[in-house]
């Protein structure tokens, strides 16, 4: 899962969900240095992450891609079942996304101390281009693409993968929903393992 699916799953605590945003740029057991809110919030991360890679109908889709784009089918599939995500939005909540996003960005911005130096260098690219509703369209879905090939030195024409999400639209929004479920019924359990 990508940014919004993380932040998402995070629920209503706003230390919990800036700790699950920035995870990945926390290494190791460097994530002991943070408050244990932002502590629990990259925790729960790693545990979505670990569930979303062993999952079945995560890996039924990711199959479709690992053939053109290998090590980075993953990469893109996240980005695909964020996209069903914001594209579903009213399905999963009342909130518009557009108020949801702007409500997150916010967020950062007031606990900008709290974050990753890796995450302050993202953030004016991630605001300005409103990457969380961009997740909604396949043109948004290939602008981050293209920026993910820049990222990655273009190893692999990431943003080509828009040709196999319009081919198996359906099956992907199929199982992005079955998974889904799935995932936040593992989320409320380590939730209440993290609380307990």
């Amino acid at each position: 899962m990508n940014f919004l699916a993380h932040i998402y799953l995070s629920g209503d605590n706003d230390l919990l969900k800036i700790g699950n945003f920035m995870a990945d740029s926390i290494h190791g057991n460097k994530f002991n240095d943070y408050p244990t809110e932002i502590k629990k919030g990259i925790l729960l991360h790693r545990s979505i992450d670990s569930f979303t890679d062993m999952h079945s109908v995560y890996r039924q889709s990711k199959h479709r891609l690992h053939e053109k784009y290998g090590h980075y089918s993953g990469v893109i599939m996240d980005i695909f079942y964020d996209h069903f995500l914001a594209k579903n939005w009213k399905t999963y909540s009342d909130e518009k996304l557009e108020d949801y996003a702007d409500n997150f960005y916010l967020l950062l911005k007031e606990s900008y101390d709290l974050l990753t130096e890796k995450v302050k260098g993202m953030l004016p690219y991630m605001i300005e281009r409103n990457w969380l509703v961009s997740y909604a369209s396949i043109e948004g879905l290939e602008m981050i693409l293209f920026q993910m090939d820049h990222r990655t030195k273009n190893r692999v024409a990431m943003h080509e993968s828009i040709v196999e999400l319009k081919q198996f639209y359906l099956q992907f929004d199929e199982e992005f929903c079955l998974f889904f479920e799935d995932l936040k019924q593992h989320c409320r359990e380590k939730l209440y393992e993290l609380n307990s």
